[in-house]
């Protein structure tokens, strides 16, 4: 049973930067250019509620996946950080955090979310696809070639 869930500060501090470091480490390219040090030193920074939001998915004692997102304008929201860890891939966690971000976005009074979403993250573009996000203007600066930006209307 996985159970979502926001998370909690400062309890959730240490799980939350072990997860955003594989996140990180995850791609076959360097996501040095987003400057995460300062990220993971401010958590939850500009995942706080209430115009943020930093979910982690729990299987028993164990964190196995988390999703966030921030405020880009009065209207318009990011996803980030989606990550599910190998052991939880193919149980539907990822498609129950990003759907529970949607719903909390709209909450929030965000009427639109925008993400991008590297090339080799083929799981994750079939995942948004299947949830409505299509083709959109960049909302934030990502210099790896292929990647797509896309959004929604919430």
């Amino acid at each position: 049973m996985i159970e979502i869930r926001a998370a909690r500060y400062p309890d959730d501090a240490a799980v939350v930067e072990a997860i955003f470091r594989e996140y990180i480490a995850s791609p076959t390219v360097s996501l040095a250019f987003q400057d995460y040090e300062p990220e993971l030193a401010a958590l939850p920074g500009k995942y706080a509620a209430p115009r943020g939001q930093l979910l982690l998915a729990w299987r028993g004692e164990r964190a196995v996946g988390c999703a966030a997102f921030r405020e880009i304008d009065a209207t318009t929201c990011e996803m980030k950080r989606v990550y599910v860890r190998p052991e939880a891939r193919g149980l539907n966690v990822g498609r129950q955090l990003v759907e529970r971000l949607l719903r909390d976005a709209k909450s929030a009074g965000y009427a639109r979310m925008c993400l991008d979403v590297l090339p080799e993250f083929v799981a994750a573009r079939q995942l948004y696809g299947s949830l409505g996000f299509t083709p959109a203007p960049p909302v934030a600066f990502n210099p790896v070639p292929g990647t797509e930006f896309l959004g929604r209307d919430l």
